[in-house]
């Protein structure tokens, strides 16, 4: 036999398994708020960016509605080309208003939330 093949991942319909890129984000509370404000504001402008993402213009685009995972907030991106999904990734990490100390997993759709490869930031080129 010549050549080799790759595994693909194969979702129970016999379609494959969608790439998904997790954005891990701290919970960390957006400091000097007034009294009585929610902590995080900075989920629902990082949720806004997410969805405006577009496929072809950004490389990526939103999958699903973002969860907190014990203590940190997930975004989830997904896309055709994994460079460029985890490109898009970067950039909504590191935009403004986002915490410090975030990192990416790269999943797919048939992988359990929060598993996966671990991707830091600072390696996406």
């Amino acid at each position: 036999m010549r050549g080799w093949r790759a595994w693909v991942p194969i979702d129970e319909t016999g379609f494959m398994a969608q790439l998904v890129v997790e954005i891990h984000v701290p919970l960390t509370p957006t400091p000097d708020l007034p009294e009585g404000e929610y902590e995080y504001p900075w989920i629902e402008e990082v949720q806004d960016r997410v969805a405006v993402l577009d496929l072809k213009s950004d490389g990526a685009e939103d999958y699903d509605d973002g969860e907190e995972i014990g203590e940190v907030y997930a975004f989830f991106l997904t896309g055709e080309d994994r460079d460029s999904v985890l490109l898009a990734a970067k950039r909504i990490a590191t935009g403004p208003g986002v915490p410090a100390g975030g990192f990416i997993i790269v999943n797919d759709s048939e992988g359990d939330m929060g598993e996966g490869e671990r991707v830091e930031l600072a390696d996406i080129g």
